[in-house]
């Protein structure tokens, strides 16, 4: 598979994962809570990540009025997010004007983190172009076809989120942006459910759609709570997920929105701790001894031994020998090769045999 570059960051099979965390639009909540701006709070959340290890953060660019009917049903836990229409919702984190975005994603490139935001409509996705090295397709969008399109002829690398698809649909997506620019995709596995239970993140998908998708890198875009040791992003790295993303927030208490199922600086942290071991022991994938073995191969294995006083010239019998470490002398498969000759000289008991004392 080809690299795909996004940013300074390559994306490949050698690589780390590219770890995107998603402050969708979680500041508002942060701006709240400290009494600042809401761009102020972004900007927190942006040094934060980056200071946590994260490649990218990514926000999300909509206005209520596009992207949602006055009567949309709410579709997550609304004993955690109150808001019963999906309007009502979006309609509380829409107020950045683009000029906002621009600043933030200057602020990015000063913290040395790479600048993204989900785009949710053609007017988004035109003046993001400007600002930002890759695009998101969220996986409510994977049947919007006039975005899709609007994106792939960008001809910048796709993160598509599969959240609630089925094959025939990422396939019709995948193959309406080939026609349109063909740019580099990454399938990102999704469940779209808030919060995503544990026995539903379904990560054994990650595999699945890399059958499905040969020659595409898979990530992962996770809704689960984060667990004390971050092993549901660290499992879809040992999967296979080439890109992770998840919601981030600095106060994981705050109610509503994407705080209850998003990582705080601390679970960013452990992930990419979990994440730089993983890449350590991985290794290589070929079956054969490395240089750091070479000492037990000659030392922890056996050779045969005298089990006893041998005199010259005396035809070796089995309960002469025994095979005892270190593996330096001759080895235990030859045993049966052994028995039978004679000592072409006094062997001493205990000592490793060598094919020149055998006749």
């Amino acid at each position: 598979m080809r690299e795909i570059k996004i940013g300074r960051k390559t994306i490949s099979g050698k690589t780390k994962p590219f770890v995107i965390a998603e402050a969708g639009v979680n500041y508002y909540d942060i701006a709240k809570k400290e009494n600042i701006y809401p761009i102020d709070a972004a900007k927190l959340m942006i040094r934060e990540a980056a200071k946590a290890g994260a490649d990218a953060i990514k926000f999300q660019t909509y206005k209520a009025e596009k992207i949602a009917s006055r009567y949309s049903p709410a579709y997550w836990d609304t004993s955690k997010e109150k808001a019963i229409s999906q309007y009502e919702l979006f309609k509380r984190y829409d107020k950045l004007k683009r000029e906002d975005y621009h600043k933030l994603a200057w602020y990015a490139e000063k913290k040395k983190i790479i600048f993204l935001s989900t785009a949710f409509d053609n007017d988004a996705v035109d003046f993001l172009n400007d600002i930002m090295p890759a695009f998101k397709i969220s996986s409510s969008d994977i049947t919007n076809y006039p975005l899709i399109e609007c994106i792939a002829k960008k001809k910048k690398p796709i993160l598509l989120s599969t959240g609630a698809s089925a094959i025939t649909e990422i396939k019709d997506a995948m193959h309406l942006i080939q026609k349109n620019g063909d740019p580099p995709v990454i399938i990102m596995h999704c469940i779209l459910s808030y919060p995503t239970k544990y026995e539903n993140a379904n990560l054994m998908m990650i595999r699945s759609l890399e059958k499905y998708f040969p020659g595409h890198y898979i990530g992962y875009s996770d809704h689960t709570a984060p667990d004390p040791e971050m092993l549901v992003l660290t499992a879809a790295v040992f999967l296979g997920a080439r890109v992770i993303e998840k919601h981030f927030t600095l106060d994981k208490s705050l109610p509503g929105n994407d705080h209850y199922h998003s990582m705080d600086p601390f679970d960013l942290r452990k992930f990419v701790d979990n994440i730089s071991l993983l890449q350590k022991i991985m290794g290589f994938s070929r079956k054969a001894p490395i240089a750091t073995e070479q000492m037990s191969r000659k030392y922890a294995r056996r050779s045969i031994v005298a089990n006893a006083f041998i005199k010259k010239g005396t035809k070796i019998a089995e309960n002469m020998l025994i095979c005892k470490r270190p593996g330096t002398g001759i080895e235990p498969k030859y045993l049966g090769k052994i028995v039978g000759k004679k000592a072409k000289r006094d062997i001493k008991n205990d000592e490793i045999l060598r094919m020149k004392d055998l006749l």
